[in-house]
């Protein structure tokens, strides 16, 4: 279960969260008593994970790209 810790206190004791974090504990982030952050261990991906990113970054390689034309940045801002 994530230890609850407030935004403050987590910016103030940062070195010692990231310590327990590497040693397997997580934490949750609150700022006025809403949960805004998580801080987990992080891992490796799976084989499946990068196997999967090599496909996907094998056919978005072999996709021509699309002439969308040329836009201001108004117009792709445009409300």
């Amino acid at each position: 279960m994530d230890e609850t810790i407030s935004a403050a206190d987590a910016n103030r004791e940062f070195s010692r969260l990231l310590r327990e974090t590497r040693d397997g504990n997580s934490f949750l982030v609150t700022s006025h008593g809403r949960p805004v952050a998580r801080l987990v261990p992080a891992t490796e991906p799976s084989q499946a994970s990068r196997a999967a990113k090599q496909i996907l970054l094998g056919r978005l390689r072999l996709q021509t790209s699309a002439n969308a034309g040329r836009w201001t940045r108004e117009e792709l801002y445009d409300d």
